[in-house]
């Protein structure tokens, strides 16, 4: 049944001897795709192992219930753990995209609704930022732009994970659905009558690209200085600190500004820039695959309207796979583990009917 997981036992034992040899870790971006290969075996490795044993204690356990009923009991339920350790097998074979190994940048903007779409922007910054927390992960404020309510206008911000993560537990293979529209119904500060409006902001999710990823020509750039407008002590705000970075070739621009100096910001302008490119790059891929394997949680079209956020009824709702839960509080605090659990899932579907209606 899982004919190909023996080739991946002995990749698995020959990366093994590799991360033991000293010269691996003398080129630390290489050392990192090895550790990163090592840990999606690992688990499917793991998986295999546990699913040989299994089969052969069910079979001695069946052998045994033919003499002695007792037996019986105990092959169910080996047999249920058996079925269970397929499914799994099943989903971590399926193919996942390089970039779901990747740490993740998220940028978020205020969309229609003014300065109440700036508060909900705001809103949703927060809520990324501890959802990485309760994973454990690393955040990094790349770019903020403020608005007068303490809302946001911009921001962009990098998720890190520590260590090497499981396969599909990496910060861009969770935060990828995110990419979208999301819109809010509420009362907003600025109503005086208490009438319920509805706006919206824009959440887009790239693979944070290292440079061995992407290569950029400086011909192909043109770089602007100009003075920083948001907080960040005197020096920023009276120097040519922050910086716009123009990809001639793709019109994409890209601005920092919250740090002091313009090396740092030019340096931030162009991780953001090369994961742009990146991102770019993944979404010609999409579209030239076949419809049949594409999946159904579509996480690129960035005009698509995802999920609402009903605050009247405490109530979130993602529309692409029909999650509905009233629990709206805790997921603006980070608790998005169903909410992203539900895009998963529907993925991994769409992936497993793919790989399963291929033809041989």
């Amino acid at each position: 049944m899982f004919e190909a997981v023996d080739g991946l036992v002995a990749e698995h034992a020959s990366l093994e001897r590799r991360l033991a040899e000293p010269d691996v870790f003398n080129d630390p971006q290489a050392s990192r795709r090895l550790n990163q290969r090592y840990a999606a075996l690992t688990a499917i490795v793991r998986t295999y192992h546990d699913w040989q044993a299994t089969v052969a204690d069910l079979s001695a356990a069946r052998e045994l219930a033919t003499e002695d009923a007792s037996f019986a009991d105990e092959a169910e339920r080996l047999d249920a753990g058996r079925v269970d350790l397929e499914e799994r097998l099943r989903r971590l074979l399926v193919p996942r995209p390089e970039t779901d190994e990747k740490d993740a940048i998220l940028e978020v903007k205020a969309g229609e609704g003014g300065e109440e779409s700036a508060l909900f922007a705001g809103d949703l910054l927060r809520m990324y930022i501890r959802y990485a927390e309760r994973r454990g992960w690393r955040t990094e404020l790349l770019d903020e732009t403020p608005s007068e309510l303490g809302g946001v206008k911009t921001a962009t911000l990098a998720v890190k994970a520590k260590g090497t993560p499981e396969p599909g537990e990496a910060p861009y293979a969770l935060l990828k659905f995110e990419g979208g529209v999301h819109r809010v119904q509420r009362v907003p500060v600025t109503e005086s009558q208490g009438r319920i409006h509805t706006s919206a902001a824009g959440v887009l999710v790239m693979p944070e690209a290292e440079p061995i990823d992407v290569t950029i020509d400086d011909n192909d750039i043109r770089v602007d200085v100009f003075r920083s407008s948001g907080p960040g002590g005197q020096s920023v705000n009276t120097t040519d600190s922050a910086v716009r970075i123009t990809h001639l070739s793709t019109g994409i621009v890209v601005s920092c500004q919250n740090e002091k100096s313009q090396l740092q910001n030019r340096e931030q302008a162009m991780r953001v820039l090369r994961s742009r490119l990146l991102q770019m790059a993944q979404e010609q891929a999409d579209s030239e695959a076949s419809d049949a394997r594409r999946s159904q949680v579509r996480t690129v079209d960035r005009s698509e309207r995802i999920r609402t956020y009903n605050f009247p009824e405490n109530r979130v709702t993602d529309h692409r796979v029909g999650y509905k839960a009233h629990n709206l509080d805790q997921v603006l605090d980070g608790n998005l583990d169903a909410l992203v659990d539900a895009c998963v899932q529907a993925d991994l579907a769409a992936r497993l009917a793919a790989v399963e209606s291929a033809p041989a």
